[in-house]
């Protein structure tokens, strides 16, 4: 019987730019606590992408788990690794950000204060507008990066997330992040080990951004 992971990690595609998710990956191959397994999500990208992620994902056969489905969002497509996934912690990577080398370990130490956590981020800028992005209470108005629930920094006990699916909606890690509280312990930490691209303009809180402005 195969020995399960500490961590699973989950990362979402829907045909993100091959040498951003190449970097997602990369830096989750280089943490340095290497008791994780990956599991990527293809959210129906087209065919030859599909090829290319078969191609490299295959190099990686102990450690990532590829899986394809028709298009169905991010939140979705989340809920559908967890129940793929068999690590005692559960995290996330968007497929356009990065993992800092001692992301997962900094994350496990906080583990024995928390059920779940949330960290501020690293977060990459071409100008300063960019650390805002728009308020989910009202979109009309914007908030810091630092002041929000980033999705992938969510990281957390298994059941917690087995338990709280993701809805497919604007801010569904903040929602997600509110429901959880009620039952369990969460915190919000300033590791910092979370590298966010806010600098990529077809973003989804970009093109929401721009939609308002």
């Amino acid at each position: 019987m195969l020995k399960k992971p500490l961590v699973s990690v989950l990362l979402a595609v829907y045909n993100t730019p091959f040498e951003l998710v190449k970097r997602a990956i990369n830096s989750v191959l280089k943490q340095n606590m290497q008791d994780f397994e990956l599991i990527i999500i293809d959210d129906g990208s087209d065919n030859q992408y599909q090829h290319e992620m078969v191609i490299y994902t295959s190099l990686f056969p102990s450690i990532i788990t590829y899986i394809y489905h028709p298009n169905c969002g991010q939140a979705e497509s989340i809920n559908r690794g967890i129940i793929k996934s068999s690590g005692q912690f559960i995290t996330i990577i968007d497929a356009d950000d990065e993992f800092k080398p001692n992301h997962l370990r900094r994350c496990l130490e906080q583990m024995q204060y928390a059920d779940l956590i949330a960290s501020n981020a690293q977060t990459v800028v071409d100008k300063e507008a960019d650390y805002y992005i728009p308020d989910r209470l009202d979109t009309s108005k914007v908030i810091h990066v630092d002041d929000c629930i980033l999705f992938a920094t969510l990281f957390g006990k298994r059941e917690v997330f087995v338990n709280n699916p993701f809805y497919t909606m604007y801010s569904a890690d903040a929602n997600f992040y509110e429901r959880v509280s009620i039952k369990y312990h969460v915190k919000k930490v300033d590791l910092r080990t979370y590298i966010y691209y806010r600098n990529i303009p077809n973003s989804t809180c970009a093109k929401l951004k721009n939609s308002i402005e």
